[in-house]
């Protein structure tokens, strides 16, 4: 894989881009390697920011007694499972090599106290198993995404590079079959970025409506078709495990919490996952989507504010029990929903200019989706 330089090629070979680095890029970058003999695909990644996966990790750095340790937030996806067994042989070589690993984590249903007095009430849900496995990767959640990445060897990967909306030079493309140069594609400036022979979109919906916008690709209208809810997540951090409210340090001892009665959606134990144990003390919590797209456009430190408030009522802490470490993020494109749950829209292709929009939220919205689509995408490529 090469991050910022271009690789000479061929100009019989098909030339591949991909605009977008998360893991429906990854995936299809890396099964077009597997679909293609080696030197015979030329792929380019797309990524407008500086680091690939999208599997987010956020982490600071302990205090002077803990100078070694620090804390760590998954504060994107916390797991995946792999129900097909196409995506579980594709997962194997990562879990042999324990990059990934299942989370057999104790999960609670958990309501939270309505005012100080009284106690949160825990209850056991279940336990999850290898029968029915949750996967992270370790030692974080941006890890696999890396690996992947470090992988792929017929792909460029370009970071900090924004592609311009397709439209934009619509004049400027030519025909594949006569030139072999079928769309240039350009940044935000003007400068060229090439010619394609495909052009894969694996944004979310919202900015390949943007990319898309005026560019009479044929599915335009379907973009749209699925709804995407924003997430905030709340992080927090305590400086040792003496210090852990009641809710976590007392029995039943739990990893995960479905919230009920609350904004909050669930509760995730970072230190308590595999691997995991050299963490300070770090919890993770995902409000509810619903509440987190009513509020999308609200001060973040008002919301940070109100989600502590939630989390204090579910974790039960007081003065000598309060986080150390408290930050909030917003995602503004983190969940999928589709009206009808048994029509799943799957990837969007324009065979006249051979475009393809893709991504988790055109499925389930979950990694195995985007594994799903990329599976889509190369079969739709290789027809």
């Amino acid at each position: 894989m090469t991050h910022s330089t271009s690789l000479v090629h061929d100009q019989n070979i098909p030339k591949i881009a991909i605009i977008g680095g998360g893991l429906t890029g990854l995936f299809t970058a890396t099964l077009l390697e597997h679909a293609f003999d080696k030197n015979e695909v030329s792929i380019t990644i797309f990524e407008k920011s500086r680091s690939v996966g999208r599997l987010a990790t956020r982490y600071r750095s302990g205090n002077d007694t803990n100078s070694d340790k620090q804390w760590q937030w998954d504060f994107g996806a916390q797991f995946f499972t792999a129900k097909s067994a196409e995506f579980s042989a594709f997962i194997a070589p990562w879990l042999d090599s324990g990059l990934l690993q299942p989370w057999l984590a104790q999960v609670v249903d958990l309501t939270p106290v309505d005012s100080t007095a009284g106690t949160p009430n825990v209850e056991v849900k279940e336990q999850w198993d290898t029968d029915h496995a949750r996967y992270i990767s370790t030692p974080k959640m941006t890890s696999w995404g890396r690996e992947l990445a470090d992988k792929l060897q017929q792909t460029t990967i370009q970071f900090k590079t924004y592609v311009a909306p397709l439209s934009q030079y619509a004049h400027l493309q030519t025909d594949s079959h006569s030139t072999g140069k079928q769309t240039e594609l350009f940044d935000e400036n003007g400068e060229s970025l090439g010619h394609f022979d495909w052009v894969i979109c694996t944004a979310p919906n919202v900015q390949a409506m943007e990319i898309m916008a005026d560019s009479y690709f044929s599915k335009y209208s379907q973009i749209m078709q699925p709804k995407m809810l924003a997430c905030y997540t709340l992080m927090l951090g305590w400086n040792d495990i003496e210090h852990l409210p009641q809710t976590i340090s007392d029995a039943p001892q739990w990893d995960v919490a479905y919230m009920q009665d609350s904004i909050l959606d669930r509760v995730f134990i970072e230190h308590q996952k595999p691997n995991h144990e050299q963490l300070l003390p770090s919890i993770t919590i995902h409000a509810r989507n619903d509440w987190s797209e009513t509020h999308v456009d609200e001060d973040i430190d008002t919301i940070k504010s109100q989600l502590l408030r939630a989390a204090q009522q579910a974790l039960n802490w007081n003065d000598d029990t309060a986080p150390s470490q408290i930050d909030c993020h917003r995602w503004r494109y983190a969940a999928t929903i589709i009206d009808d749950k048994d029509q799943r829209l799957g990837i969007l292709v324009d065979k006249d200019k051979q475009w393809i929009v893709s991504g988790d939220w055109c499925h389930k919205g979950n990694i195995e989706s985007a594994y799903q689509m990329a599976e889509q995408t190369i079969e739709a490529i290789l027809k």
